[in-house]
């Protein structure tokens, strides 16, 4: 299971929300490059970005960022999400050299597109699937839909999409732990691999996810934790390796 740092871009600077709240910001840096570097430097294998302002306004607002952390580690993965909301918008990402997009709203509105994007670019689409209270949240988590996290699961994993990212809102940004049990259910039921966001604050959190016992569960995002120093990068990568390789 990977530990994956997670970059969240608001007007150029590296910030961390609570439960998405775009006045509800703290800001950890104004160097979104420098920011890829402690974690790769922390044995990261892999990065998860959002462009925040691009959740909002459905389109990319802070591309050049990411574009410049794909270029500075072009051998590292790395996972964007936000404002993704058409063709040419992923076509520029991969271009640019990032490995997975992740298509949260317009999954959620228009299932179709996923499969669409599937066959286009096969191999680097990940949904990614906001819930709270196991009901799936969109447009920036401003609108919950009456849609279970399990369910459309279900629809995409005959489409190709090559995992989900699952955050529960409400532990978002939170520093109260992961939701283990809806992570741990939609790698079983969903039938596709998991990536966990939301919570991870901890050493525990990497641990209960690893004794959920569902190999199903790829990674788990982290963000508030790992600037405010309640977890190591290194120390919770090697944590999973070690845990992992027992099991």
């Amino acid at each position: 299971m990977l530990v994956i740092p997670a970059i969240d871009l608001k007007d150029g600077k590296c910030v961390r929300l609570k439960q998405g709240r775009m006045e509800d910001a703290t800001t950890y840096g104004d160097d979104p490059v420098a920011m890829a570097a402690r974690w790769v430097e922390a044995g990261a294998r892999r990065l998860h970005l959002v462009d925040l302002n691009g959740a909002f306004e459905g389109r990319p607002v802070n591309g050049e960022a990411v574009t410049a952390i794909a270029r500075q580690y072009p051998d590292l993965p790395i996972q964007i999400g936000g404002g993704i909301r058409n063709a040419e918008t992923i076509e520029h990402y991969l271009a640019a050299g990032v490995s997975h997009v992740i298509i949260g709203t317009k999954a959620v509105k228009e299932p179709q597109f996923v499969t669409e994007m599937c066959r286009a670019f096969p191999g680097h689409v990940i949904v990614g699937l906001d819930a709270h209270s196991g009901r799936v949240a969109t447009d920036g988590w401003a609108e919950v839909s009456e849609v279970l996290a399990v369910d459309l699961a279900r629809r995409f994993a005959d489409d190709g999409v090559s995992s989900i990212v699952y955050t529960d809102i409400a532990r978002d940004g939170m520093m109260n732990g992961v939701n283990v049990e809806a992570t741990a259910e939609l790698a079983r039921e969903g039938g596709l691999p998991v990536i966990a966001s939301g919570g991870v604050t901890n050493l525990d959190d990497l641990r209960a996810l690893i004794a959920a016992g569902e190999p199903g569960i790829l990674g788990a995002i982290t963000g508030r934790a790992i600037y405010e120093g309640s977890l190591d990068v290194a120390e919770g990568q090697r944590l999973c390796d070690e845990l992992t390789q027992q099991s």
